[in-house]
């Protein structure tokens, strides 16, 4: 006998908080969907970003490192399931929908360029006059237009919940199909937003020391380092060395994920919502560090961008991913034919820039770097 759904409603009510998101309650589609027998909306969500070209796509878009520069380096796809499950971790942790906030984590990263954030300026730096790019709204163009999967209409048709986690930035009162959205994400978005802030702190430190672009002694200068540092010793005083550091980095992310965890449950007794509609309007968002932990981390942060992103060793790389995908994307402005048809067919609904970041921005490393290598070769 399996469960049906309505076990599965019945399930999130004994489980989840009044603040988190049940299944029940949401799960809207822009087009209606009958209610699927034995899985929630929100599980349908995550299926269905698991099977989209884009999150096939991510095994080979850079992360910090170029994608194929080594085998132990991550790259989006592998830093996407480390979000998603450190997501799963919190949602459970404070009784959120554990569905949502992994379905939201699964799909933050689908509107990524080629060549990680340098290729993201470049292609932002390129479309200043339309309006930009951004790869969280990019992801979200994603879903609701470029996926091709159903004969009916375009996009795979997430609900509104997933969709408006993708849109991260509130700021400027974006809307969505016309409605204007709330400041704050639901808290299965907050969830997933500040695992993906943590993973990348944690693992990105993480790939640094282990292409030797980082050390320990380096990284000592961080108190946040240093009290990873002093829970590895307390497990093995004798450790040192790479181990040391492996261990260490395991300690930096669990001290996150724990300082969140409990920052965020404080948070939530504090203000005691009663609905997820209550968390919507408040100033500010409930699933967060400390505000000391904020300042360690923000450290942390700075340290990377200036030591790793930025640094002297990735100055070339990024360089070349920034003259790369600049030229590809003047080449397919002034042939549009490279596109093939079918993504040469939405200039006329999305305009030929759009369109053409639409491609570009879709690209794997390793298709952009073929592709610009193929085109200048031409021009010889």
């Amino acid at each position: 006998m399996f469960r049906s759904i309505k076990d599965l409603y019945r399930l999130e009510n004994d489980y989840l908080a009044p603040f988190a998101v049940h299944a029940e309650c949401g799960g809207k589609r822009r087009f209606p969907e009958k209610e699927h027998p034995f899985r929630t909306a929100f599980q349908r969500d995550r299926d269905r970003i698991l099977h989209s070209k884009a999150f096939r796509r991510l095994e080979y878009k850079t992360q910090v490192f170029l994608s194929g520069t080594g085998d132990h380096l991550r790259n989006r796809l592998t830093h996407t399931i480390e979000v998603a499950a450190i997501t799963r971790t919190i949602a459970r942790a404070l009784r959120l929908n554990e569905d949502l906030a992994e379905a939201i984590a699964l799909a933050h990263d689908l509107g990524h360029t080629p060549y990680g954030h340098a290729g993201e300026r470049a292609l932002h730096e390129l479309m200043a006059d339309q309006g930009g790019f951004d790869h969280n709204l990019q992801a979200l163009r994603i879903v609701d237009f470029l996926e091709i999967k159903y004969p009916d209409y375009d996009g795979i048709n997430l609900t509104w919940e997933v969709r408006c986690g993708l849109m991260k930035h509130r700021e400027d009162g974006p809307e969505l199909d016309g409605v204007k959205l709330p400041p704050q994400c639901s808290l299965e978005a907050q969830a997933a937003d500040l695992a993906d802030d943590l993973t990348y702190y944690g693992h990105d430190a993480d790939d640094g020391l282990d292409c030797g672009l980082l050390n320990s002694k380096q990284m000592e200068e961080l108190e946040i380092w240093r009290e990873a540092l002093e829970t590895a010793r307390k497990k093995d005083p004798s450790v040192s060395g790479p181990r040391l550091e492996a261990y260490a980095i395991r300690c930096l992310i669990d001290n996150m994920v724990g300082n969140a965890i409990r920052t965020s449950a404080e948070m939530l007794q504090a203000y005691n919502p009663s609905s997820p509609e209550d968390v919507l309007y408040l100033d500010r968002p409930l699933i967060t560090f400390s505000e000391e932990y904020t300042r360690k981390t923000q450290e942390l942060k700075a340290f990377l961008y200036k030591n790793l992103y930025f640094g002297e060793a990735l100055k070339g790389l990024n360089e070349m991913s920034h003259v790369r995908l600049s030229y590809l994307y003047r080449k397919i402005m002034e042939h549009p034919e490279l596109m093939g048809c079918s993504a040469e067919k939405r200039i006329a609904t999305s305009g030929i820039c759009r369109a053409a970041a639409d491609y570009v921005a879709g690209m794997t490393d390793r298709f952009a770097s073929k592709e610009y290598e193929r085109l200048r070769n031409m021009e010889e």
